[in-house]
């Protein structure tokens, strides 16, 4: 199983697109607070539709508990500062993807945690072209993984 892992997510409709991918693509969802949203809040559910309640969804107050939880684990940091392309990794079973705040990404401290594991995603060189939407960006990632993965217990 897939881990997405979503680092103060501010835009509910965000996070609700991407719980609704994760809930199909059987993978489970990781939400570091503190989060711009409050969790019952109606453009979430509406966004992840009738798959809210079903996801596997997994909530930490701070990154700190994230990491006391999962520091053995390998994350696999998104980040448009990375060098490494994502479609050049090699996804495992189990590995947790994290994707940073929409406005702001990840601090410093975190990039320097997993230097080693960071990815992008190719786009094209403009200062107006910052990122993808994080949706968007979860998705791409996520159905990568899938694939490599031979698409397990998916039809």
């Amino acid at each position: 199983m897939l881990n997405i892992v979503l680092y103060q997510p501010r835009i509910p409709q965000n996070t609700g697109n991407i719980a609704r991918s994760c809930f199909v693509t059987g993978s489970r969802l990781h939400l570091i607070g503190p989060m711009g949203f409050c969790i019952d809040e109606a453009k979430l559910r509406r966004a992840g539709l009738t798959y809210w309640h079903q996801t596997d969804i997994t909530l930490y107050e701070s990154f700190e508990v994230f990491y006391e939880q999962h520091k053995s684990d390998r994350v696999i940091l998104m980040t448009s500062h990375a060098e490494q392309l994502y479609s050049d990794v090699h996804f495992a079973e189990n590995d947790y993807i994290l994707f940073g705040r929409e406005d702001a990404g990840v601090p410093e401290r975190i990039h320097d945690l997993f230097w080693n594991t960071r990815m992008r995603i190719p786009m094209i060189p403009s200062e107006e072209a910052r990122c993808f939407n994080l949706a968007t960006s979860a998705g791409i990632v996520l159905m990568e993984a899938q694939r490599q993965l031979g698409f397990p217990g998916l039809s």
